[in-house]
């Protein structure tokens, strides 16, 4: 007997389930391509998260299928915590749109860094000087305008969905890998405007490249207190706001309890770091360094909101309800 739990004793010991978490670098997958917003708030919370882990966080960008590759990627990798997803709300609009099986109920939030608001958003020398402007055009020259987009479900074409359910929106959207290859495109003249975060657009705005019409908010925000409201120009907008990118650090559903804890941990100090804050700040993001069930309830409720508008307006490819997506 002696002998037996001495060799199951050894065999605690030597087993790698057993090994202190992390004991080598982690890999953060970044849902979009550099310089887009989900980039920006990753590389700001990452060198926090680092210091917290004890241990190097190595950042890849993995854009494609509005998230998906990226989301697909993560549940493939081994279930051991050393892969995570630095995502976007990008996979909770993928059922409805038919673009990939799995959101964010099939995987673990580790943290809801932050929310964002939107901006539509035109090259500095747009001949649309007001966001009234923009929808004359687009209702006098059906398809005619084009959108920058990053694909269905993306930030643009769902903010192009909750305002197509309150006005006439027929624009022609034009994808890209992320909001920074699309903002770039539209300062080269590729498409005439786009919805993008303003966490991806703040610092051109500031530097004059581009102009904001109007914030995808009820009020002004702090980041942009000149550009209006959108409900100033559309109303009927309200019953959609406040609506916003957010963004956050998720795992594999069956990552190990301790793991997912101590990853938690890491990057709930990480989200209190200065750098962070002043960051999020600037670019009008709302921190949020949200965890646990009320993670898990926050995810659920901006999911229903968001399907449910984009069946209501036709552009969902599957019903809400076929997912078991109740309405709001």
């Amino acid at each position: 007997m002696n002998i037996l739990k001495a060799a199951a004793a050894a065999l605690v010991v030597a087993s790698p389930a057993f090994a202190e978490y992390p004991e080598r670098e982690v890999l953060g997958v970044v849902m979009w391509g550099a310089g887009g917003a989900t980039d920006t708030v990753a590389r700001a919370v990452n060198p926090a998260a680092e210091e917290a882990l004890g241990k190097p966080i190595v950042v890849l960008n993995k854009s494609g299928g509005a998230g998906a590759i990226s989301t697909a990627f993560v549940n493939t990798a081994p279930a051991d915590g050393y892969t995570f997803l630095y995502g976007a709300e990008n996979p909770q609009l993928h059922g409805v749109m038919g673009v990939s099986d799995i959101d964010y109920g099939d995987m673990y939030p580790i943290n809801i860094l932050g929310r964002g608001v939107a901006v539509i958003s035109v090259p500095a020398e747009s001949k649309y000087q007001t966001l009234s402007d923009l929808l004359d055009d687009i209702a006098a020259n059906p398809g005619a305008v084009k959108m920058g987009s990053t694909g269905p479900g993306g930030l643009p074409s769902t903010i192009g969905a909750l305002i197509s359910n309150a006005t006439d929106f027929d624009v022609t959207a034009i994808p890209f890998d992320g909001e920074g290859p699309g903002l770039t495109a539209m300062l080269g003249g590729e498409v005439d405007f786009m919805p993008t975060g303003i966490s991806a657009a703040a610092e051109q705005i500031k530097a004059g490249n581009m102009r904001a019409l109007a914030v995808v908010n009820p009020a002004p925000v702090d980041t942009l207190p000149d550009v209006p409201a959108i409900t100033d120009t559309i109303p009927e907008m309200g019953p959609f706001l406040p609506w916003g990118p957010f963004y956050g650090v998720f795992v594999r559903a069956d990552v190990p309890d301790d793991v997912k804890a101590t990853l938690a941990a890491a990057f709930s100090t990480a989200a209190t770091n200065e750098t962070f804050l002043e960051l999020m700040a600037n670019r009008g993001n709302v921190v949020m360094n949200m965890s646990g069930q009320e993670a898990v309830d926050f995810l659920a409720k901006w999911q229903q909101v968001t399907v449910w508008a984009l069946q209501d307006t036709g552009a969902a490819k599957v019903s809400p309800e076929e997912l078991g997506i109740v309405r709001p």
